[in-house]
This record gives structure tokens, sequence and C-alpha cells, in this order.
């Protein structure tokens, strides 16, 4: 008598999650990351308004520039305050992807971007939260902006604008990245480059060779942007080489880190 073999029951495929709800659950992921490292926030708060009383009473009273120097070098310190905060993303993206915390979404029925994505919003966020601060300590110490409401609006759009932009490019960073110490060690290059632009000194004050950097990388556009739109100064073409390079840099890094994820994934 021939036994019968029971047909093997097919389970479904799982439904992927509609909507953004995984994105949701991945900004909140990363934003309860950023408040349980309360020390990794406040550093990244402390130094830009640590930098700004350094250069506005110790070397603010040699600096040549139109004004009180607080109201030249706020948008600067705006910008490294960015800096400072995009920076702990590429370590957080490297942590994700070198404890195996990812090969467990992978098994999950989910967009593989919504883990990067989190990470991104979330640093939108907690850097925003972070320029209100420097730019309120900033009031206390004298800063006087022109700027109405509308221009505010202006400035605080190239502010996230930027933010965005260079996240992007930290979350990239983090993926190319070996370990997180890497992560940081690559990040914090990036961070000279607001010292190499129209930050903190004139750029004709500058040797005439380094001029020619200044005025062309991408951070100069912005901080002439933004210090237009708050102090008044003349604004040119600059807010379009700025919203220009924020969007060819984010381009760029999401296409990398694309690719980096997809390449991690599949190794």
């Amino acid at each position: 008598m021939t036994a019968i073999t029971p047909s093997p029951v097919l389970s479904a495929p799982r439904p992927r999650i509609r909507g953004f709800a995984a994105e949701r659950v991945f900004v909140r992921r990363s934003l309860t990351q950023s408040l349980r490292d309360g020390e990794t926030l406040s550093m990244s708060i402390m130094l830009p308004v640590t930098l700004m009383l350094l250069f506005t009473f110790v070397f603010g009273g040699a600096m040549q520039t139109e004004g009180n120097y607080v109201d030249y070098v706020v948008p600067g310190i705006i910008l490294l305050c960015a800096g400072f905060g995009a920076g702990t993303t590429a370590t957080y993206v490297s942590r994700d992807m070198t404890t195996g915390i990812i090969d467990r979404f992978r098994t999950m029925p989910l967009r593989a971007g919504a883990v990067l994505t989190g990470h991104v919003i979330a640093s939108l966020a907690r850097n925003l939260v972070a320029t209100a601060v420097v730019i309120g300590v900033a009031l206390l110490l004298g800063f006087h902006p022109t700027a109405n409401l509308a221009q505010w609006a202006g400035a605080g759009a190239v502010i996230a604008l930027y933010i965005l932009a260079i996240t992007y490019l930290y979350a990239a960073i983090g993926l190319a990245a070996g370990s997180p110490e890497a992560a940081s060690g690559y990040g914090f290059i990036l961070m000279f480059l607001p010292y190499l632009s129209s930050a903190f000194v004139p750029i004709d004050t500058m040797p005439s060779w380094l001029q020619w950097i200044a005025t062309y990388q991408p951070v100069t556009p912005v901080i002439e942007t933004i210090r237009g739109l708050l102090m008044g100064t003349d604004l040119g073409t600059q807010p379009l080489w700025a919203t220009g390079w924020c969007a060819l840099i984010i381009t760029v890094a999401a296409l990398w880190g694309a690719w980096l994820f997809g390449r991690r994934r599949a190794s």
C-alpha cells in the first residue's frame, strides 16, 4: 500500500508595510537613540556655542568686519552646529551596519531605505533644535538680525536644506566606513569646510590662492545666503548657488548611500 505524502503548506508572502509606517517607526527609533545618548546631543550643542563665545570674545576684537562681529559670525556657527550634529549620523548608521541589526530588519516586510530615512529625519529634527539654541545664545550675546518674518522663514529653509544635504552625506559615509570609529573620523574632516569659507573672516582678507577655494566651495554660498537674509547684506546669486549645491549633495549622497546599502546587504 503506497503511503500518501502530505503536500507542503505554502505560506503566503507577508504583505509589505504600506505608507510611511516603517519610516515613522525608524524616525522614532533614531530620536529615542539620540535622547538616550545625552552626551553626544549636548556636545553637538555645546561645541558650537563654545566656538561662538571664543570667536566673539577672544578673536572678535581683532577681526575687521562691518558692525558687530557676532552679527558676522553667527551664520558660520549655525553651519558648524549642523556639522557637529549631523556627524553623529555617520556613527549611528555605521553602528547599525556593524552590529547585525540590519540583518534582522531584512527579515521584515519593509523598504530598505526606511532605516536611512529614519536616521536622516531624526538628525534634521535634532539639528533644528540645536540651531534654535545656538541662535538664542547669539541673541543673548548681542546678535541683532534685521530680518522680517519672511526672511527668517527663508533662512530657516536654507538651514534645513543644508542640514538635510550634509546629513545624507554623513549617512553615506557611515555606510562606507568599516566601523563607527572610522565613520566619526571621516566625518570630522568635513567639519573643517566652514573654516575655509567666509564664515569667520571676509574672503578678501585671505591669501589669493585660498580665496578661490573659499569662494567656490559649497559652504560659502549657504553662509552668504543666511547672512544676507538675516542681516540684509547683498544676496546676489548666492541663493541659487546654495540651493544648487545642496541639491547636488543630496542627489549624490542619496545615490551613493542606496548603492552602498544594497552592496552591504548583498555581502
